[in-house]
């Protein structure tokens, strides 16, 4: 009996050890150091991240030049990324969108490695059948694809549409793109929705604001986009630029998505009739509070908390807005400490521009900065996960840096079904090759000599119980 219980200690030490090591965390992304500064210019652009850890790798999925070369419409300009979540062959494929003037959407097969375009727009602007500049890629909760322009200009035009893919899963050319005119128009960037499946979007502008659309039918994905309510947010009285504070939703439509009496109708040059988002949102009686671009959208969920974080390029800020109390705060700004030096971030957090969250629902800031000289992802340290970065040994380190001359980093997305895999995009560099870089994590040594002790004493304890049989 005492053998017995011994045994039984050890096989819960090592169970307990090979916890602590591998398994307490959901992702091993958030191990590592951080880098004290940006990256140099690539010797090799396809291995054009430097990352944080020994334990990370990158490796290239896709790239322009290969795309072209099998004769596939690539216009490059990769932006936002996302996977299909849900449904049928949930996780299989990555979807991007060319932020061009002539756009496209780009799936990628996890499971063959092939990558073909399944939709491009039929001209480019200013073709009254062109689409523009496709920036958000985002899977619905029902199992279908949206992306939207990001792009505007003197009205009337006929962009800054948010576009439905009904079945992103059918053979390449044969998908179904469906403009989703209830959705004001506005240029468009980061999409989120959240528990209740309201739909929220930005402008992006200096004076950009954040909108908010609730479907009459918010269970179902046949009707979403049928019927709805959009409104805009204010705090105060809307007038008082970059507010932080209580906050309301003001709504610049009805309840079925039809315009109020002082919202903003235009007619493009295609004759298609839709609420300008932008221009509603300067009317006084229905003002919405500026930003200075805002450009991503996250929500993050904790113990049924609703986070929502935005990033305003200009003011270099990210903003927490708790969707429940209806507050607005500052998550990270350029006072923030900086993990690698525990002093004020200052100027080396520029543009913050994407947003992407792990699964541990930890935060990244990625920068609209240029590749090779200062363009970096930011971990943000939030211990209590609290929407703030106040706490102490809270802040943001740089977590990967980008060194591809004359690009940018965008769209980083971490894989909902492996929670350390994570994708990013190497966006308009110099040489034209755009490129997905898939990062992975692997456990440290130590990891794996404790899961080998574990399973060194499961196989005694096989040992033991197979010659007292």
């Amino acid at each position: 009996m005492f053998k017995i219980n011994t045994t039984a200690a050890l096989v819960a030490a090592a169970l307990s050890a090979m916890g602590t090591g591998a398994h307490a965390a959901t992702t091993l992304f958030d191990s590592f150091t951080p880098l004290a500064a940006s990256a140099g210019p690539t010797a090799n652009e396809a291995l054009p991240i430097t990352l944080s850890s020994p334990n990370f790798a990158q490796r290239s999925i896709a790239d322009r030049a290969t795309q072209q070369g099998l004769g596939q419409f690539d216009s490059g300009n990769y932006d936002m990324i996302t996977t299909n979540e849900n449904g049928a062959e949930a996780g299989r494929y990555l979807f991007t969108v060319f932020e061009t003037g002539q756009a496209g959407i780009l799936r990628h097969d996890l499971q063959t490695g092939q990558s073909r375009t399944i939709w491009q727009s039929p001209a480019a602007a200013p073709a009254l059948n062109s689409h523009v500049a496709f920036d958000a890629s985002y899977w619905t909760p029902w199992g279908t694809y949206i992306t939207a322009e990001e792009s505007w200009g003197a009205q009337p035009q006929p962009y800054g549409r948010l576009f439905e893919v009904t079945n992103p899963l059918k053979a390449a050319g044969t998908v179904d793109i469906v403009h989703r005119n209830i959705i004001p128009r506005t240029s468009h960037e980061g999409i989120q929705f959240d528990a209740a499946k309201n739909m929220y979007f930005i402008d992006e502008l200096n004076g950009g604001t954040v909108f908010k659309y609730t479907s009459m039918t918010p269970n179902d994905g046949l009707t979403y986009f049928s019927a709805g309510q959009t409104s805009v947010l204010r705090v105060g009285d809307g007038f008082t630029a970059n507010a932080t504070g209580a906050y309301q939703w003001v709504a610049i439509t009805d309840a079925k998505g039809e315009a109020l009496p002082d919202s903003v109708v235009v007619t493009d040059p295609n004759a298609v009739t839709s609420i300008d988002g932008r221009a509603s949102a300067d009317v006084a009686a229905l003002k919405g509070t500026d930003y200075q671009r805002p450009e991503d959208l996250q929500v993050q969920v904790v113990n049924g908390r609703e986070l929502m974080y935005m990033a305003t390029t200009t003011t270099n800020e990210v903003y927490t807005l708790d969707l429940a109390t209806q507050q607005i705060s500052i998550f990270a700004n350029q006072s923030t400490i900086d993990l690698a030096t525990g002093q004020a971030v200052g100027a080396a957090l520029r543009s913050p521009d994407n947003l992407a969250m792990d699964a541990e629902g930890n935060i990244y800031i990625i920068e609209d900065r240029n590749g090779g000289v200062d363009n970096d992802i930011w971990f943000a340290k939030d211990l209590n996960k609290d929407g703030d970065l106040l706490d102490t040994g809270e802040g943001i380190g740089r977590w990967a840096s980008n060194g591809t001359p004359g690009s940018e980093f965008t769209g980083l997305y971490f894989d909902p079904m492996n929670p350390n895999r994570a994708w990013v995009n190497i966006q308009h560099p110099t040489s034209g090759v755009d490129r997905m870089m898939e990062i992975t994590a692997v456990p440290e040594p130590e990891t794996y000599a404790m899961m080998a002790a574990g399973l060194g004493i499961l196989a005694f304890v096989g040992r033991r119980r197979a010659a007292g049989k």
